[in-house]
């Protein structure tokens, strides 16, 4: 579990969030929402730990974040950022096998029997199999970003962070990925994404965290964040919220009329 308390975070003098109180618990997958440059990719990071914060304090598994070593903070969390890069002649298999880094010394590695059952699951569960043996220099982005968040899966982390998972996949990728993500926090893991497509979010989470004039304007149940009114301060533009023939809500913005239309 993480709990953030009154974090205030930025760039040297320049101040992006301030006043933020977030909790992320097992079981439970949530999207952090917002319009570019709200500051959602820099929450994301403080969470993990890696950031240094303006104020506030980040607890990991009730652990101050700043008291861990990197190998332990990765040992309670993976993060997946939006853009990961590995030199073009690395396989597959080896990317992936870089999540069991943190679990002991590289030396070690491949010394311990389940290190490659563990590698073998995260490869099926991102449905990668056939491309354990490739290059990565031979992938297309939105196959690559599907080996960064197996790396994630074979870390065993409890928390999953992940930034921007589906912005390289179609939309049939990006639901089955969130699917994937939905399943293990079922399994108990605490998940958080930050996602630009809110009606991806809308359908997939069970919480979003909606980020806008420099804060948390609203952290909570689907329902009970995605209003016109949250949306529209949010995004600085006019937002409808409507509910489909099934029951399913979608954030519409409105058009402007043009000139000369009624």
């Amino acid at each position: 579990m993480i709990e953030a308390r009154a974090l205030v975070l930025g760039y040297r003098e320049r101040v992006v969030l301030r006043d933020v109180d977030l909790t992320l618990r097992p079981r439970e997958l949530v999207a952090i929402v917002g319009p570019n440059g709200s500051g959602k990719s820099t929450l994301l990071r403080a969470l993990a730990g890696t950031i240094p914060l303006h104020g506030g304090t980040v607890a990991i598994d009730g652990v101050p974040a700043h008291a861990l070593t990197p190998g332990a903070r990765a040992r309670r969390i993976a993060l997946v950022p939006a853009e990961e890069h590995a030199d073009d002649d690395v396989l597959v298999r080896e990317a992936v096998a870089l999540g069991r880094l943190p679990h002991r010394p590289w030396w070690q590695w491949g010394d311990q029997p389940d290190d490659e059952a563990i590698v073998d699951a995260a490869l099926a569960r991102l449905d990668l199999t056939e491309f354990a043996l490739r290059r990565i220099a031979t992938l297309s982005s939105g196959e690559r970003q599907r080996v960064w968040i197996a790396s994630a899966l074979a870390q065993q982390a409890p928390t999953l962070l992940l930034d921007e998972p589906t912005s390289h996949l179609d939309l049939a990728g990006a639901y089955a990925t969130l699917d994937i993500l939905r399943g293990l926090a079922d399994d108990g893991a605490a998940i958080a994404v930050v996602l630009h497509d809110l009606n991806l979010a809308v359908a997939s989470v069970d919480r979003i965290v909606l980020v806008g004039d420099g804060t948390v304007l609203a952290d909570g149940p689907v329902a009970e964040v995605v209003r016109a009114d949250l949306l529209t301060r949010a995004y600085g533009a006019e937002i409808a919220v409507r509910r489909t023939t099934d029951g399913a809500m979608v954030a519409i913005p409105r058009r402007r009329a043009r000139k000369g239309t009624a």
